[in-house]
């Protein structure tokens, strides 16, 4: 990177051409106070993000037609509320209650055992569906089991969704960033399954592992309870089998459709909200009764959290902070993959790691093959690696704070819902830590397969 583009770049920040105040400073400045005020909680976070993307658009950073066009990401918006409509049909034939009591049954009552379970369902899961869907499937279980047990379902739905984000990682439809460096790169399912599974499936084997050791101790669950469960029958929890049926066929052609959507040439929401229009037409549900349930909140914090981080984008915030990271690598392979590895999980848990990712892309295609060049190494190898970096980076970064990834808001938002508030500080309590265990694994990987013949 030349001390030219460097400029160009500090200009972008510093002051445009007519000397009046940028766009950047705006958007720099409302980003920042909705981030302290989502942080402070004294204010509900979608109120602060829609108060914050009118005044991104209002002051001029961004104007309404970019913001709406090119940042607000629909595919994500109808993704989510085509799978809230599949699920709260599905939620109608106790389906969900017979989920509950098999897992309490197989783990015989043991709420530390249960969790455990959960998290590695919902890792497992989210490898092979998108991890808001999975969480979308897998809430309403948890919500349910800490019901009986008598505990709070807090730390179960925390783990849920870290589980989630982790198991997302290890393929290329488990995790939009993951969907995004695909399509930039002509990454397959298979180049993702075969790059990132082994780490992944390491890494949620160490955060089982980890999650015996913290809460071993913590659930207090009397005998008595543990019997009941156990003697519980799950088929009773069944209430409407015709139903059940036509669910299932439902959720068996959006899942179909998810992953055949390359081959189809169709985007995920548009199944999703296929989906849900055949569920609701072959269930004779009435649709406003279904869209009462539906999770607003949660969306129109994504449309306003699209905006806020949109108008960073725009004015080149995020592309000089990624530039500025890259520069003082010096060009080095093993300072920019694990630069990248980490900078990617830092800004992930603080923006939404989908256009934080679409902002660096076009970046490691100009800085990989200058690195192979550089070193007189093959520019394809080369740039996969960072291609895996950022990846992994991304998707596992996306855990740290509450905001990191779009499961974390879902999950939050259902929490909340139904009377369970997850807080900034205490997501964060969960998230960093096991966040920093997954990092340093994913280090440990990089330099093994990838960095040490370098």
């Amino acid at each position: 990177m030349t001390a030219e583009n460097t400029g160009g770049l500090f200009s972008t920040i510093s002051g445009d051409a007519g000397g009046s105040t940028t766009p950047a400073i705006v958007a720099i400045a409302v980003f920042t106070l909705a981030y302290i005020a989502i942080i402070s909680e004294k204010i509900h976070r979608t109120i602060v993000a829609i108060i914050g993307a009118v005044l991104v658009m209002g002051l001029g950073a961004i104007s309404q037609h970019k913001a709406f066009q090119e940042y607000v990401d629909l595919n994500v918006i109808f993704l989510l509320a085509g799978m809230m409509i599949v699920v709260h049909i599905m939620s109608e034939t106790g389906i969900f209650q017979w989920l509950a009591i098999s897992l309490a049954k197989l783990a015989r009552g043991r709420p530390t055992s249960i969790l455990i379970l959960l998290a590695l369902s919902t890792g497992i899961v989210s490898a092979f569906l998108d991890n808001v869907t999975t969480v979308l499937l897998m809430v309403p279980i948890t919500l349910l089991l800490a019901e009986q047990l008598r505990v709070t379902p807090i730390p179960f739905l925390i783990c849920e969704v870290l589980a989630s984000n982790i198991g997302g990682a290890a393929t290329l439809i488990g995790d939009p960033p993951n969907i995004l460096i695909g399509s930039a790169a002509g990454l397959s399912f298979n180049d993702f399954l075969v790059n990132l599974g082994p780490v992944i499936v390491v890494i949620l084997v160490a955060f089982a592992f980890c999650l015996w050791l913290v809460f071993r101790k913590t659930f207090h669950v009397s005998i008595e309870v543990r019997a009941r469960i156990i003697e519980m029958n799950p088929a009773r929890a069944i209430n409407d089998k015709k139903l059940l049926v036509k669910c299932l066929i439902g959720l068996g052609i959006v899942l179909a459709g998810f992953f055949l959507h390359s081959l189809l040439n169709i985007e995920p929401a548009t199944i999703a909200l296929g989906g849900a229009a055949l569920l609701m037409l072959i269930t004779k549900t009435n649709p406003e009764k279904v869209l009462k349930e539906a999770e607003w909140s949660t969306l129109f914090f994504f449309v306003g959290l699209f905006v806020l981080v949109g108008g960073l984008v725009e004015t080149g915030v995020i592309e000089k902070i990624s530039w500025v990271a890259f520069d003082l690598t010096g060009g080095d392979l093993w300072l920019t993959a694990l630069g990248l590895l980490w900078f990617a999980a830092i800004a992930s848990a603080i923006v939404d790691n989908i256009p934080f990712v679409a902002t660096v892309i076009p970046i490691i295609h100009n800085i990989g093959p200058k690195i192979a060049k550089a070193g007189g190494n093959d520019p394809h190898i080369v740039t996969n690696i960072l291609w895996w970096a950022l990846a992994l980076g991304a998707c596992l970064g996306g855990n740290g704070t509450i905001i990191g990834a779009s499961a974390n808001v879902v999950v939050a938002g259902m929490a909340e819902r139904n009377g369970h508030k997850i807080t900034f500080l205490n997501f964060m309590k969960f998230g960093v830590p096991f966040t920093l265990m997954a990092l340093v694994i994913s280090t440990a990987y990089i330099i093994l397969r990838y960095l040490i013949r370098w």
